[in-house]
């Protein structure tokens, strides 16, 4: 059977070969930059590491852990969804250490009923990433395609510090301010709607708002030009918040031996942001922007006397960690100098954790 974007409509992934599954998907797919010097096609890709430090991360989505196929509310998961959320969950690693994305490897394991339009989608969706989240310079490099039971895909992506060092957790220092790029709580709020069945609370929500929101989940915008910016203006830590603001406020502030404490007037946009959609859900639009993951913003660091970066707002503070009110334990993070929970009013956690039951 001879493969193209245009003669599998109905074709899976067990009524292909491997080579002509490659046929179809890799002509989709963005696979040169300025930085790669030889793509798919060899054992290996070659990229160029112009200042000799390379940046590396990797991640992975599986269906019904990481995504589902079809969703409560009738909607169902695209390749090219499942493109964009491996793109910005990748990158938007790479970002923050205030590097550049330069190059992508993709693994995928596939259950023999997949269309091979799905992988084609998920091809093109990948191209279509990299031009959204403004990471231009990354490409398609190589990777490997399987067969197996689930639906799987994991992703290496290679970044490269154009200038200065990688920006680590553990940069924040005290009198820091506090600085973050992108959205709050819109990809928690997308997950709610995709999670609901129809006629639920969020039927009362316009169709469009509501779109808006499933999209966040499904294809998050990641501020990553925001990631390189941040670095030159000379911010000292940073973290993707893809796990909730937070646990990942959390974990700089452990590694950086200070408390953070967030400003709840710098964070009120954001609920507010959310408050329609709220309403409709029965939700508290609080726990969705301190605690919910995957909107893939940018949270970091400056030092005393360093501007916010362009692109970033304040939205708190670092204090030494020995100030920490006694009663407080071992919180790292504060609102307004209380525990989150104490601020609330309720136990909101923490966020995210892929280990719990």
């Amino acid at each position: 059977m001879t493969v193209s974007p245009e003669s599998t409509p109905s074709a899976t992934v067990e009524q292909v070969s491997e080579s002509e599954l490659l046929s179809a998907f890799l002509p989709l797919s963005k696979t040169s930059s300025s930085y790669v010097e030889v793509g798919p096609g060899d054992d290996c890709a070659v990229v160029a590491v112009p200042q000799g430090r390379v940046v590396i991360t990797t991640d992975t989505q599986v269906v019904d852990q990481d995504f589902r196929v079809r969703w409560p509310n009738g909607y169902e998961t695209t390749g090219a969804d499942t493109a964009h959320k491996c793109a910005a969950q990748n990158v938007a690693d790479i970002a923050s250490m205030g590097a550049v994305p330069t190059s992508m490897v993709v693994s995928m394991t596939l259950p023999g009923d997949t269309p091979v339009r799905w992988v084609q989608d998920f091809a093109a969706g990948l191209k279509d990433a990299f031009e959204r989240l403004g990471a231009s310079e990354c490409a398609l490099v190589g990777g490997d395609l399987g067969r197996g039971r689930e639906l799987s895909v994991t992703a290496t992506v290679l970044g490269v510090m154009e200038q200065g060092n990688p920006v680590l957790r553990s940069g924040a220092g005290a009198g820091g301010t506090v600085v973050h790029a992108g959205v709050l709580g819109h990809a928690a709020a997308g997950l709610s709607a995709l999670e609901a069945s129809p006629g639920s609370g969020w039927d009362r929500l316009a169709t469009e708002e509501r779109q808006d929101l499933e999209r966040a989940q499904l294809r998050p915008l990641a501020a990553i030009p925001a990631g390189p910016r941040a670095a030159r203006a000379g911010a000292s830590a940073m973290i993707d918040i893809s796990d909730g603001l937070l646990r990942d406020a959390g974990r700089v502030a452990r590694a950086s031996g200070v408390v953070i404490d967030l400003d709840p007037a710098a964070l009120e946009e954001s609920v507010a942001e959310l408050a329609r959609a709220g309403e409709a859900a029965g939700e508290d639009p609080w726990r969705w922007v301190l605690t919910g993951g995957e909107d893939h913003g940018l949270l970091g660091v400056v030092p005393p006397g360093v501007q916010v970066p362009p692109g970033m707002r304040a939205i708190g503070s670092c204090a030494p960690a020995d100030r920490r009110p006694a009663d407080h334990g071992n919180t790292a993070v504060t609102i307004a100098g209380q525990e989150p929970g104490e601020w609330l009013g309720y136990d909101v956690g923490e966020g995210w954790d892929h280990f719990e039951p």
